[in-house]
């Protein structure tokens, strides 16, 4: 369990342009951090170095004391603007694979499909799912397979009002039992948070 993040000096270069340096942020155990900025900023790229994904051309990440690999290995959860479900599989298969890979089990398959209201839709190969309903299958995999930090690139789209309401609370139960969350976001965060701004 890690319960801290902490960004010191960050830069990052992509295709050899600088995309932001200077960033910092020491987000706690119970936070939340809406990351904004315009297209081209760079939010993506953060998130990504977080999870070990991309390179940082200088500055440091950690996790109040945790090895870096280990909070990566088991503690992060990276949700990408795209859903990355493979459509040929139904959505228990998709959920189930990505719940047991993450270190859950079947029953908290059953939970999380209760909680996204998605067990109708269990035997449904993913290709025949809406947007909408993808991006609930996606997230579920946050539900199932619990870890500490969530990294999050636009996660309510393209979710309807009142599954962004329902995602909200889940967000919020998230934090109020230790989670942390850091969300790119173009719309505001609905939960309590603070704020990260990246420039192009």
């Amino acid at each position: 369990m890690i319960s801290q993040l902490v960004i010191r000096d960050a830069a990052i270069r992509r295709g050899g342009r600088l995309l932001f340096e200077g960033v910092s942020l020491d987000l706690a155990a119970g936070e939340a951090c809406a990351l904004t900025g315009p297209n081209g900023s760079g939010k993506t790229s953060l998130l990504r170095a977080v999870a070990g994904l991309v390179r940082l051309e200088a500055g440091d990440i950690g996790f109040g004391g945790v090895d870096p690999a280990d909070a990566r290995g088991g503690a992060i959860h990276l949700q990408g603007h795209a859903d990355g479900l493979k459509a040929s599989r139904t959505a228990r298969e998709e959920l189930t694979f990505w719940t047991v890979w993450g270190g859950g089990s079947e029953a908290a398959v059953r939970e999380a499909a209760r909680d996204l209201e998605l067990t109708g839709l269990l035997d449904l190969e993913v290709r025949r799912l809406s947007a909408g309903q993808r991006r609930r299958l996606a997230l579920a995999r946050l539900v199932a397979a619990p870890r500490a930090l969530w990294l999050l690139d636009e996660p309510l789209s393209p979710l309807d009002a009142r599954w962004r309401d329902g995602f909200s609370a889940i967000m919020r139960r998230h934090l109020d039992g230790g989670g942390l969350i850091v969300a790119a976001m173009h719309d505001p965060l609905p939960v309590a948070t603070r704020s990260l701004e990246l420039t192009a």
